[in-house]
């Protein structure tokens, strides 16, 4: 999303140039846990998720909801900011009498939003202390502009500080770069791929993690990283083969 509006590059061409890497990379990521934990899918336990009581489904927010969502994606097709579309469209849809604003408030998690601001606070700090002349010019020598050497430093750096760091650090060498859109399609998919190499290579790992630690699931640094390494490194192979072309 922030490479979506630092780029400026249309929704439809990012999405044509990333969503086979994307669709390759999901069922890459099915049959590698299907393969690391088959005795999991081969055993005779049964997972059956508790069967949800006293749920009343409002049918026409429900219809609201899934049409505000359709008319938002062709908004984002149509060519429009993709945070616009999605602020009006979300503001229209907090405009009923069904359900009372206090109820919607209630279910946002305002903690996840002060760990995003104070990330964004520490991150642009880092940039004006540690980006110094000599860091860029540094940085510049390392032939960035080769689509091969931009996905391994994209890489690394996201699972040094996280994928969303490391987007708002790539940020000033991409401007001295030949070609702008190439290279920010290739740190989009190079920051997004190496989030899945461990379990604190993405904030949304730890989400995940946390969400399941709370429902009772224990996902452990070595579960993750048993499926997350090959994967990681599978599929940013097929990215700079397909970037590449």
């Amino acid at each position: 999303m922030m490479i979506g509006g630092f780029s400026h590059i249309p929704y439809a061409t990012f999405a044509l140039a990333l969503a086979p890497i994307a669709a390759v990379g999901l069922v890459i990521t099915a049959a590698l846990i299907a393969l690391v934990y088959w005795s999991e899918f081969t055993g005779d336990t049964r997972l059956e998720a508790p069967r949800p009581r006293g749920v009343v489904v409002n049918r026409v927010l429900v219809i609201r909801a899934v049409a505000a969502t359709l008319v938002m994606i062709a908004l984002f097709f149509f060519g429009v900011i993709p945070a616009k579309a999605a602020i009006i469209i979300g503001g229209l849809l907090l405009l009923t009498r069904r359900v009372k604003s206090r109820r919607v408030y209630a279910d946002i998690d305002w903690s996840l939003l002060l760990m995003f601001a104070g990330l964004f606070i520490i991150v642009a700090g880092a940039q004006h202390a540690l980006l110094t002349s000599d860091v860029v010019a540094a940085v510049g020598r390392l032939h960035l502009d080769q689509i091969p050497i931009l996905t391994a430093v994209t890489a690394v750096l996201s699972n040094l500080v996280s994928n969303v760091p490391a987007v708002l650090m790539l940020k000033p060498f991409v401007a001295a770069l030949p070609d702008h859109d190439k290279a920010w399609l290739t740190i989009a998919m190079a920051s997004t791929l190496a989030g899945n190499f461990t379990v604190l290579g993405s904030i949304a790992n730890l989400i995940v993690v946390q969400r399941a630690e709370a429902s009772g699931v224990t996902i452990s640094f070595w579960d993750y990283f048993r499926v997350g390494a090959p994967l990681t490194l599978i599929t940013l192979a097929l990215g700079t083969l397909w970037l590449s072309r």
